[in-house]
């Protein structure tokens, strides 16, 4: 058993009776009121969904383990030469919740050394899809092309099944998932915009920066890889791609079904393919700029003709964020500081959208929060380096969200959560329970 299986085996037994307790003495404790409208509108702001591996406060934003963005790129190990921690850490620090030593990181990046190579017959799949098939549908079909290699499916199998133990072989395909989806993405990249001249996995690099050099990117891409990942891998469990993760795998399927579930629901225009909306309203604004010099004046010229014309201004706003979302602050810093991008007329596009933005949303007053979202800044990064094939973003984005689906999916069987089945009621209902002011208890 591995150094950090070992580690995650001790978290789980520690964690069980805390679940046992909380179900038997609590179960019946009200800890939120449900309303017609959430109960109509997405089931908004209702607490019932657990997880310990992130937290988004309205405020402060994610917490990873209880960490913030700053907090978690300052404690964990960095990458040599670089001022960003490898996503390896990162995912050991999901997993246990302990920042782990320059040893642990090593033995994490060596087990992916192994974890990290991909059937052949997963390539083969892939080139025999239509090349101009969407970047997400060849992961997703990538990924449950290799649900034959299931250890949980496996061991389920086996006759020899035990609840308790089934976290053990959840682990076993979470990091193999975890290892592989980004050299699947590399080569998706390459069979699609690279004439499928495909690049080899290089032993002695770290995750983000074995991806950067697959798709022929520079060592500063490296950089922008492990941030990105890292930045993306969890919001919560209520978010779509986390919550069907979540779902698919509380009935028992195995993490590739499950995570390939979850990636057809981050491909959606509301969710993961927001990035890619956003870069290209940025361009098109651009545009109306007419090769002038970004000011406070133009710029708020032309948000408000977007906002008269019954437009949204995209990457601005979100569910439950109220102030500037910590990932777009990260990645405007990682712009501010890099020679050559705080100069890119893009960004300094974006910069300004980010100093005018939110007093005229403010001022149009149909909006709960006018700071900017992660996605505001993503996809002009993506651009300056040239990764400028806007379908390929969200991939980008699944890569690290693979991080926190699968270390949640591995504690769900740990802590041994139930299948997920809410209850429905009929419209019939609600109207005689609004009637009434309230269904009667």
């Amino acid at each position: 058993m591995s150094q950090l299986k070992e580690k995650l085996q001790e978290k789980i037994q520690a964690h069980r009776p805390r679940i046992t307790r909380l179900t038997k003495e609590f179960g019946s404790v009200v800890i939120d009121k449900v309303d017609i409208g959430q109960c109509i509108g997405g089931a908004r702001d209702i607490r019932c969904l657990v997880t310990d591996i992130s937290y988004l406060d309205p405020q402060e934003g994610i917490r990873f383990r209880g960490k913030t963005i700053p907090e978690t790129f300052e404690a964990l190990p960095k990458a040599a030469g670089s001022e960003y921690p490898t996503v390896e850490s990162f995912w050991y620090f999901l997993l246990t919740g302990e920042v782990p030593t320059p040893d642990q990181v090593k033995a994490v990046e060596a087990e992916f050394k192994v974890r990290q190579q991909v059937p052949e017959y997963v390539y083969t799949a892939l080139r025999a899809l239509p090349r101009d098939s969407h970047p997400m549908v060849m992961l997703s079909v990538a990924i449950m092309t290799m649900q034959k290699e299931s250890k949980f499916c496996g061991f389920y199998n086996s006759g020899k099944f035990n609840k308790m133990d089934a976290w053990e072989y959840v682990y076993e395909d979470a990091s193999d998932i975890v290892a592989r989806i980004p050299v699947v993405a590399a080569f998706i990249y390459n069979l699609k915009y690279r004439g499928d001249k495909q690049v080899a996995i290089d032993q002695n690099l770290d995750m983000g920066a074995n991806f950067a050099h697959m798709i022929g990117q520079s060592d500063q891409y490296k950089d922008v890889a492990r941030m990105y990942f890292i930045l993306h891998s969890d919001h919560e469990s209520g978010n779509v791609s986390a919550h069907t993760t979540h779902l698919v795998h509380s009935a028992l399927s195995d993490p590739y079904y499950a995570y390939a579930a979850g990636l057809n629901g981050l491909a959606g225009p509301l969710h993961g393919l927001a990035n890619q909306e956003v870069l290209g309203w940025i361009m098109d604004f651009q545009k109306k700029l007419n090769g002038a010099e970004p000011t406070k004046e133009n710029v708020t010229k032309a948000l408000w003709d977007t906002l008269n014309a019954g437009q949204v201004v995209p990457g601005y706003g979100h569910a439950v964020l109220r102030k500037t979302d910590p990932r777009y602050t990260a990645q405007r810093e990682f712009c501010l500081k890099t020679p050559g991008l705080k100069e890119d007329p893009l960004f300094k596009l974006v910069a300004m959208i980010f100093e005018t933005a939110p007093g005229v949303l403010t001022e149009h007053g149909k909006t709960k929060n006018p700071w900017p979202n992660v996605d505001a800044q993503s996809g002009v990064i993506q651009w300056y380096y040239g990764v400028k094939e806007w379908d390929f973003y969200t991939v980008l984005f699944g890569v690290g969200r693979a991080l926190g689906c699968m270390a949640n999916i591995t504690w769900d069987r740990g802590l041994g959560y139930a299948i997920e089945r809410p209850k429905s009621v009929t419209t019939d209902m609600l109207e005689k329970w609004a009637a009434e002011g309230g269904r009667k208890m």
